[in-house]
């Protein structure tokens, strides 16, 4: 170790199996080196995203097998080529995609999974809006299809896909309703959404005040039986667009169950002929066919980071910490406390080179 430079090594963080935080292990062995057709980033941002809280519980639908390296998405400048990849992509900032193996002071990928960042973005600002800004926009955009004057329901509007969905709803012109808890309302509303207890009893009652006829589409992370009421409270041709089971996030048992019985009901929903629709958004959907993925990958973030490059929306980033206290972000991002997302930054020699 004493003879090995940073660039000789990587610094990962480890989810050993299901643990309380303290449990995550900090670990370093040798830097990888690139195969044909892929990319080494350095660092600069990863983000604690509610699919790492579902994998510490084991919780997470398709994650792999204990130990492995979470972190869903990353910001990080290329530092290293393989065969058959454009050497000039070197020294210049990309966002990825990744599933697992974001927290890491150096993560591979394959080229094609690379989207690039404008130079005038903060790594950490875009990070932000990686894996949170493709779901918003897909889901907005690509699936909802909501146009401008209508209204939405945003479940969790202070969380990192909820508060970026706020943004890009209400620059659509599309009004917005969103619930949180009620010391996020200020934050909420300040988004350009009218906040809503997401505790209340009366809530669907209180969405009906604001939308007598029903909402255009509602987007739930939370599924369980509250789901019900995301349904019903749809306007005619509206849409509920599932992506997430966050009620059972803390409930023992099997990872997939709380899934399939989610899609179940979805299904059976949608063969109702109430004229209304239901979906269930996967950001993986699609992977199959990898250049029109990659495409539309591209091309949806590109979107977003123009946005955010504009100041047509903002960046919500909660804290950072250092890879080495990230014990501490996945806390603070479990906490219920924050708005928008938390972000893990190398430690202090192991930044990444400047991009610019």
């Amino acid at each position: 170790m004493d003879t090995e430079t940073v660039a000789d090594v990587v610094t990962e963080v480890v989810l050993p199996g299901v643990v309380e935080p303290s449990g995550l292990e900090i670990r370093v062995r040798p830097a990888p080196e690139p195969a044909t057709g892929e990319v080494v980033l350095a660092l600069e941002a990863s983000g604690v995203s509610f699919a790492e809280q579902q994998m510490r519980r084991g919780k997470y639908y398709d994650q792999p097998p204990f130990p492995f390296v979470p972190g869903y998405d990353l910001v990080g400048v290329a530092v290293q080529v393989g065969a058959g990849v454009d050497s000039s992509l070197i020294g210049r900032r990309f966002a990825g995609l990744t599933k697992v193996g974001g927290w890491a002071s150096r993560v591979v990928l394959p080229a094609t999974d690379l989207v690039e960042v404008p130079g005038a973005l903060d790594a950490a600002d875009a990070e932000t809006v990686v894996v949170n800004g493709i779901t918003a926009w897909q889901m907005l955009h690509r699936v909802a299809k909501v146009r401008a004057g209508g209204t939405v329901l945003v479940h969790g509007a202070n969380g990192g896909v909820g508060s970026t969905l706020v943004q890009l709803a209400t620059h659509a012109g599309i009004r917005v309703i969103g619930t949180a808890s009620p010391r996020h309302h200020e934050a909420v509303r300040a988004l350009g959404a009218t906040p809503l207890d997401y505790r209340a009893t009366d809530l669907p009652a209180r969405v009906r005040e604001l939308a007598p006829g029903g909402v255009d589409a509602v987007f739930d992370h939370v599924g369980g039986d509250g789901i019900v009421d995301s349904f019903r409270l749809l306007a005619r041709g509206g849409t509920l667009v599932s992506y997430g089971t966050a009620a059972t996030r803390d409930v023992a048992g099997s990872s997939k169950l709380p899934v399939l019985k989610l899609l179940a009901r979805l299904f059976l929903w949608k063969l109702l002929p109430n004229c209304r629709r239901t979906h269930f958004y996967n950001i993986w959907a699609g992977k199959r066919r990898s250049a029109a993925f990659h495409d539309r990958l591209r091309a949806d973030l590109g979107q977003v980071f123009a946005l955010l490059a504009s100041g047509a929306i903002t960046a919500q980033v909660a804290a950072r910490f250092p890879l080495s206290r990230a014990a501490e972000a996945v806390r603070l991002a479990e906490s219920g406390t924050v708005t928008g997302k938390v972000i893990l930054v190398p430690d202090p020699g192991q930044d990444a080179p400047d991009p610019h």
